[in-house]
């Protein structure tokens, strides 16, 4: 059999394929939509709230007419179903049910479309799947993933902001994100941090190399500008910003103007990178005949198409394969569901209680009980703040993105933070400790978390927890610990008092924990 037949040879399996055969793969292709419905419409939700991934709604038209300009490879490559494929194809369902079990949005939602270029490769073969990796892979892009570079993109915008407007010669005084000029004060926030210019960049970026370039060292090379010219574009970006409002005396860059200087110089940034990218591009070169046109004959007509022979039979395997992961999930999660509301049983605390002496409440999502109190440890008093979840979805998670124990909008910013080795209840902990301001003062934080019975300061390892205890029909309880004490720079003193009342009052922590998961 030859890819691309000499003149005047009639190649029958290189002919365009059946109608029957089209509709069963697109049957197979469109039947994860509504088997991850719940999925699908999470990472629309996604699209719909953020702008930052608004472009999610492209991505998939762009994969189809990526896929249509290679559409004489259905013809050189007619598809042959390969069974190995749904081996792969069972190791993302896996990897989507426990991403389910340990509500890890993100990891699910890649699970799910990353099932799509796999099912191709199924339903196609792996050399008509693999002449169509591109266009199946830029699917990926669809997912809403980025969140997890916004705060180091935060601080990475304010190191420089500040570095910048220093060597300009203008005096800065700066707390966290935080920072005062002569002319006003500047702080940088989520919008600030750059998190959409780079998901942008990077997706435009990929389109870019694939369509502009053949060699793999210029693709690969186009990337790596298109990841690392936003970032540094938006500290300049940052700069200029700080730069205007400062010598027009906070009149200019400090509302709407702000955000349309900055779409408008990333436009700048964006359009500089692709004009200078065009002078290597490839496009533009003579695509490699095939052994026909080298001939200077045209090919053959072929032969009305035939639906490939084990077609069917992998459809089915298709859909058996996809269909399983979320009809164990559906059964784990009734068996999983605790319809009792939580009753937070109370913390036995043998210290004296005392008068609250900050008013930082946690930037966590809304549990379903709340503790909080504050209790007089030796010469300093320590508030304990439990935040107890069950029954968690993404709206209501104890271990997220977005729990931080400060908002960026929030008058209380963390400056400083480390992790630090602790015991509760004879179980050894790396607590997270911060050290949060506000113009009045500074508070000084120990938080960690326990989920189901297990005591960790890792958001990765308290995932696998919540998994695995879903995943043995536990349920998904847990709380957020955290102790905090007044800070006045002296870091010894409240280490001390923190660490002497998590030693002394962690049996009782414990205690009204596993008392509120039985209830």
């Amino acid at each position: 059999m030859f890819l691309n037949p000499p003149p005047g040879v009639i190649n029958a399996t290189a002919a365009p394929m059946s109608r029957q055969g089209a509709v069963l793969i697109a049957l197979a292709l469109l039947a994860p939509f509504l088997l991850y419905f719940g999925t699908v419409r999470s990472i629309v939700s996604v699209w719909n709230s953020s702008e930052t991934f608004a472009h999610g709604y492209v991505i998939l038209p762009i994969s189809l007419w990526l896929v249509w300009r290679r559409r004489e490879n259905f013809s050189l490559y007619p598809p042959k179903p390969w069974p190995p494929a749904l081996l792969l194809l069972a190791v993302l369902g896996v990897g989507w049910l426990a991403a389910q079990l340990g509500e890890v949005q993100v990891v699910s939602q890649y699970m799910f479309v990353a099932m799509f270029p796999v099912a191709a490769l199924a339903l196609f073969g792996p050399r008509l799947a693999g002449s169509l990796t591109f266009p199946l892979l830029f699917l990926l892009f669809a997912v809403p993933f980025g969140e997890i570079f916004v705060a180091p993109l935060i601080q990475f915008t304010a190191d420089f902001t500040v570095w910048a407007v220093r060597a300009t010669g203008i005096p800065v005084l700066r707390s966290g994100t935080r920072f005062e000029l002569p002319t006003g004060s500047w702080s940088v926030v989520e919008a600030c941090s750059g998190v959409r210019y780079l998901i942008s960049s990077i997706t435009l970026g990929c389109l870019y190399a694939y369509l502009t370039y053949r060699s793999t060292a210029r693709r690969a090379l186009f990337i790596g500008l298109a990841m690392v010219v936003p970032v540094i574009a938006n500290g300049l970006r940052a700069y200029m910003i700080v730069m205007i409002g400062h010598l027009s005396g906070m009149a200019l860059a400090t509302g709407v103007d702000h955000i349309i200087y900055g779409w408008l110089f990333f436009g700048l940034v964006m359009f500089i990178m692709f004009w200078i990218g065009s002078f290597w591009r490839e496009d533009n070169a003579p695509v490699p005949a095939t052994a026909a046109t080298a001939a200077g004959t045209k090919p053959a007509p072929v032969l009305p198409g035939a639906m490939p022979r084990r077609l069917p039979a992998m459809v089915a395997g298709v859909l058996l394969v996809c269909g399983f992961w979320p009809a164990l999930a559906l059964v784990g999660e009734r068996a999983n569901d605790n319809p009792a509301p939580v009753r937070l049983a109370d913390v036995a605390v043998t210290s004296p209680e005392a008068r609250d002496f900050a008013d930082w409440k946690p930037f966590y999502m809304e549990p379903d009980a709340r503790f909080h109190r504050a209790y007089q440890e030796g010469s300093l008093p320590v508030s304990l703040t439990v935040l107890y979840y069950r029954n968690q979805n993404p709206e209501k998670s104890l271990i997220s993105s977005m729990n931080r124990l400060s908002g960026y909008q929030d008058a209380w910013h963390e400056v400083e933070s480390t992790g630090r080795s602790e015991t509760v209840a004879g179980t050894p902990v790396t607590v997270h400790e911060g050290i949060l301001r506000v113009p009045q003062g500074a508070i000084m934080v120990w938080a960690f978390k326990w989920v189901g019975g297990h005591y960790t300061g890792s958001d990765y390892v308290g995932k696998l927890w919540q998994a695995a205890n879903k995943a043995m029909l536990r349920g998904d309880d847990g709380a957020a610990v955290m102790l905090a004490v007044p800070y006045d720079n002296d870091k010894e003193r409240a280490r001390a008092a923190l660490h002497r009342f998590l030693a002394e009052q962690g049996q009782a922590i414990d205690g009204a924990l596993k008392a509120t998961r039985g209830r």
